[in-house]
């Protein structure tokens, strides 16, 4: 047999070498071990670090150093979950139970990794064992494995719980994934580990820091937190959090002031200094109001300690805690709450600690736990701070520190974690036989995990694709009453689905308190204001620079103004809104535009009064004198005349602007045109040649004259409105709308006005020639005072038109059509209105007759004292000659209107 025994000796050598090139006596054996079909690997930091030594001349373990309360009684939870489950109908119907193996991580990588090894070649040394025995007959305390004892015979790790730390379970994960070993955590919450492709094995309870990083964000938007500073520690954990932070912050609007690091172990001579420089950041800061932290519990206990070294008050700061620290009091030190300020916690998910403690309160009692964990022995064994050894050995005393070190939420994550695997291994073990060793695999249970539904506490659980379990988070306020620091008064609930808050009841005031709390780089730019950011400085830090005019800015930190619409509104600078532009036109509520309309009123009543003053007296020869027919045309035509000034007032149309200018030119070329024709009268009765004469009289048409005239300026009229037609148009001006009409073609405009011009200077110019006429029913002067009224307020109307603008443009050409229409008025009719009212006696035909006879008279009288001249001197003959003759002259051609006017009177 000792040939044999060779041979199984140097196969399980070999097969050591193949799964992971170390020997049995590498391992380190398990601080808690416990026997089961199925068994279950614990992976805890039992202690805080390892003792740093100067020889790397060999490899070896290094030495675990200061006890972890923390990590122990999570180790402590593993157990106790374990029990539970091996006691409930799941695994106590199929007849199965679970085990544990579970090693100190130290919170060291190197010695989590050498406890990891355990885990995947324990199943070589299983089998080698089981070999070794098969062939020799041997007890397995002999030859078989080398001396081995029987621990190293105990079944291969189906699964592993732990580890705490994200740096650890991403190194540890990918060591699992050789033999598909699933790792599920209860606190690593990298986001990393939710990359499957990578890390297939790895599953956890908590959700991810991307949940969390997005949970803070949301907070700080509510509480208009937009300038902060971040601590973190090194590694996986502190790194992959702060990033995911910073590139959430800076999407959402918040800007990050500061990023400090801090070293892993702080017992390293750079910890210290790495603690200083994150205070005098802090100090550099005071705008930081708040601070993000995802340190460990003991850097955020030396960073407090160091910063109320340098007498910074901390009162007004609120720190953003991440589960790494937000349940733990010992950060606080021998300092009160008030010391350090507000702390707002995310926590994740509690659950019921009853059973929990009633087995903390009675652990002393259970002997097998006891016998198989030497991390029991050592709590035990521990001094007190005076130095005494086993003060601790008392089951009060150890209960109460065990439960002053338990929090709820990580140990109801690593029931579910127990729970889960309890429920992948019944619903295996209910398929086949798990008690002969080999049927049950890893990765069997890693596909059992994955699609299985466990419940916990009366509640249903599943991982979802990314090995996740998310319930959210709680959200914790720490509170200091009469001394007593409360650090799991749970204020809100974080809800990933829709990425909200939900506030509990009463606690809502305690958020807004801090709400009060202002932590900005620069203050809020009002409406009116627009935020401008230097280059090269965070977008969080502006100065706020009024909104230019015709521009504003409606809310609080816009980073633009917005443009009014400047065709209607307007603004000046720094306005917080637009103003509406103020319509102006003519109006009819104008004091100016009432006064024009009264006398445009006046004037047709005027006009309707002579009118039928003649139409009631036409048979008289004043009447007649004034042109019968023909001043009724004219009157009519002043009517339209007066009715076109109204067409100036209000807002214009369109139609309107057509209206009034069509209008006025048609009816003062009408009226115009009439007096042309009374004006021709005239110049027949003084033209002495009898050729011309002749002609003229054939020639004197004067319904066809003034039918002639006014075809024309229709014919003007009518080109203007089919090629370029007035039209309503608005002129925007800063402040204000000019509704206004604009002509369309001012050469058609000029051209109607001209050709009015050109009539009155005809009328002007025979008029002129009769003015010696008489006076009683001589018409001449009234004609020309008249066209010359017209023609003057015409061309003082042309400069002050054309430099004239704004509302009362209109009112110009008002006042110059009034002007023109009361000059007919009182030119043409008023002085015979005055004859036929009171001077009845005139208005006969003997007085005509008298007048025309004395008038006769009188130019014979004249003429008789031509025959004295020829008494004269033949010089003084001569002038006296020529100036009877012209006498003579004239005489004659008063003799031929006297009668025409006697024909047209009788």
């Amino acid at each position: 047999m000792e040939p044999i025994g060779d041979v199984l000796h140097l196969l399980v050598i070999l097969s050591l070498l193949e799964t992971g090139n170390a020997k049995v006596g590498d391992f380190k054996a398990a601080g808690a071990t416990a026997p089961g079909d199925i068994i279950i690997g614990g992976l805890f930091a039992i202690h805080e670090g390892v003792e740093e030594s100067a020889n790397l001349s060999a490899p070896h373990a290094s030495q675990c150093a200061r006890f972890n309360m923390d990590g122990f009684t999570q180790a402590l939870a593993m157990i106790h979950a374990v029990e539970s489950a091996n006691r409930s109908p799941v695994l106590t119907t199929l007849g199965i139970s679970l085990g544990y193996r579970i090693h100190d991580s130290c919170s060291d990588v190197t010695t989590a990794l050498r406890a990891s090894a355990d885990f995947t070649q324990v199943k070589a040394l299983y089998i080698s064992f089981k070999w070794c025995t098969f062939f020799t007959s041997q007890e397995p305390t002999t030859d078989c494995g080398g001396g081995a004892n029987t621990s190293n015979s105990s079944p291969p790790i189906m699964a592993v719980i732990g580890a705490s730390s994200s740096e650890i379970s991403i190194s540890v994960a990918r060591q699992l994934n050789l033999e598909l070993i699933p790792q599920i955590s209860y606190a690593s919450t990298a986001i990393i580990l939710s990359d499957k492709k990578r890390f297939p094995t790895f599953l956890r309870t908590v959700p991810s820091d991307l949940y969390q990083t997005r949970a803070m964000v949301q907070l700080l938007s509510d509480s208009k937190w937009t300038w902060v500073g971040v601590v973190t520690t090194d590694g996986d954990y502190g790194r992959s959090a702060l990033d995911s932070f910073f590139s959430q912050a800076t999407a959402s609007g918040i800007c990050v002031a500061f990023k400090e690091i801090l070293p892993n172990s702080l017992t390293r001579p750079d910890g210290e200094s790495a603690v200083r420089q994150v205070a005098t950041t802090l100090r550099r800061n005071p705008n930081v109001k708040v601070v993000v932290s995802f340190a460990k519990p003991t850097q955020m206990m030396y960073l407090y300690q160091e910063l109320r070294g340098l007498g910074l008050g901390l009162g007004e700061r609120v720190w953003v805690a991440s589960d790494s620290w937000s349940s733990s009091k010992e950060v606080l030190g021998k300092m009160d709450l008030p010391d350090i300020g507000h702390v707002v916690g995310f926590t994740f998910k509690t659950g019921n600690l009853a059973h929990f403690h009633h087995y903390l309160m009675n652990l002393s009692d259970n002997n097998d736990v006891i016998g198989n964990n030497s991390f029991l022995k050592e709590f035990y064994s521990l001094p007190n701070g005076s130095g005494d050894p086993k003060v601790v050995s008392s089951s009060t005393a150890a209960a109460e520190i065990l439960l002053n070190n338990s929090y709820a939420n990580v140990v109801f994550n690593v029931e579910m974690a127990v729970s889960a695997i309890a429920h992948a291994v019944a619903d295996i073990c209910s398929r086949k036989d798990c008690k002969t060793p080999g049927n049950v695999q890893p990765w069997q249970v890693l596909e059992a995990l994955r699609g299985s539904r466990f419940e916990l506490e009366g509640k249903s659980y599943t991982f979802d694709q990314k090995g996740d379990i998310n319930m959210g988070y709680d959200v914790t306020l720490w509170r200091s009453v009469r001394g007593v620091i409360n650090i799991h008064d749970v204020v809100a609930e974080y809800h990933p689905i829709n990425n909200s808050f939900i506030y509990t009841s009463g606690n809502t005031k305690n958020i807004t308190n801090l709400m009060d709390v202002v932590s900005v780089c620069s203050a809020s730019c009002e409406p009116g204001k627009f935020k401008k950011t230097a280059e090269g400085r965070h977008t969080c830090c502006y100065e706020c620079i009024n909104c230019t005019e015709n521009h504003y800015s409606n809310n609080t930190d816009m980073d633009q103004c917005l443009s009014c619409d400047t065709k209607r509104e307007w603004s000046l600078e720094g306005s917080s809104g637009c103003t509406h532009k103020t319509l102006e036109f003519f109006s009819w509520q104008d004091g100016f535009a009432v006064v024009l309309l009264a006398l445009s009123a006046l004037g047709i009543v005027l006009v309707l009064l002579v009118g039928a003053l003649f139409l009631h007296h036409h048979q008289t020869p004043v009447v007649k004198a004034a042109g019968g027919p023909l001043s009724q045309i004219i009157l009519l035509s002043l009517v339209g005349s007066f009715v076109s000034a109204v067409f100036f007032v209000g807002h214009p149309s369109s139609l309107q602007c057509k209206v009034r200018q069509v209008l006025f030119g048609l009816s003062f070329t009408l009226c115009v045109s009439c007096i042309l024709v009374k004006s021709l009268k005239i110049l027949l009765a003084f033209q002495l040649n009898p050729d011309v004469k002749d002609v003229l009289r054939r020639l004197y048409q004067p319904y066809a004259i003034i039918c002639l005239c006014v075809a024309l300026q229709v014919l003007t009229c009518t080109l203007w409105l089919v090629l370029q037609s007035p039209r309503e148009k608005a002129t925007v001006f800063a402040t204000t709308v000019l509704a206004e009409c604009d002509e369309g073609s001012h050469v058609a405009f000029g051209v109607m006005l001209g050709y009015i011009a050109v009539l009155a200077l005809v009328c002007f110019a025979c008029a002129f020639k009769g003015r010696k006429l008489p006076q009683k029913y001589n018409e001449a002067r009234f004609i020309t005072f008249s066209m010359l009224l017209y023609l003057m307020s015409w061309v003082m109307f042309v400069p002050v038109y054309v430099t004239t603008s704004g509302k009362y443009l209109p009112a110009v050409e008002m006042v110059v059509i009034l002007i023109s229409n009361y000059g007919v008025l009182s030119c043409h009719f008023f002085p015979k209105c005055y004859v036929i009212l009171f001077k009845k006696e005139h208005n006969t035909k003997s007085a005509f007759m008298k007048n025309v006879f004395e008038y006769s008279r009188k130019g014979i009288t004249d003429s008789s004292s031509v025959s004295e001249t020829s008494m004269q001197p033949r010089g003084q003959q001569s002038v006296v000659y020529c100036t009877n003759l012209s006498f003579m002259e004239e005489w004659q051609e008063e003799s031929h209107f006297l009668k025409i006017s006697i024909k047209s009177v009788v």
